[in-house]
């Protein structure tokens, strides 16, 4: 899949990637390209854009031109970021739709770095059925 099957559209959170065909559950989505820095570099530039390679190593995806750091985090997500060698690829954990949002799990570590409250459709949903289970008993 190329990048030009992608679109950059404004969600809930910000601006989001969304798939233009659909994806089969299994393949391979986009590259998160950048620059290879060290860990050390990484913590010393700080940013939201800085996806770990391994223990020594991290991609910056801040350049517009990296598609893949357009998406956006979810706790249940469709993708998720595997890295081979010095590259990291986004695969699909299920069948997307074409039109759907691709999103990973950034994990705890940058949610509570990053994000003050995660705003995933998940956890949207689960909040505000406990806000109405509370004016409910009201």
């Amino acid at each position: 899949m190329t990048q030009d099957k992608f679109a950059v559209r404004r969600t809930a959170t910000g601006l989001g990637l969304f798939t233009l065909q659909d994806i089969k559950s299994g393949k391979r989505i986009i590259e998160y390209t950048g620059t290879i820095i060290t860990n050390e570099e990484a913590d010393e530039r700080g940013g939201k854009y800085l996806f770990e390679l391994d223990e020594k190593y991290a991609v910056d995806g801040h350049s517009r031109s990296n598609k893949a750091r357009y998406i956006n985090h979810s706790c249940g997500p469709n993708a998720e970021g595997l890295t081979t060698g010095r590259r990291i690829w986004i695969w699909a954990l299920k069948d997307i739709k074409a039109g759907e949002e691709l999103t990973i799990n950034y994990g705890k570590e940058y949610l509570d770095a990053h994000i003050e409250r995660c705003k995933c459709e998940k956890c949207e949903t689960k909040a505000r059925k406990k806000r109405s289970s509370k004016s409910k008993r009201k």
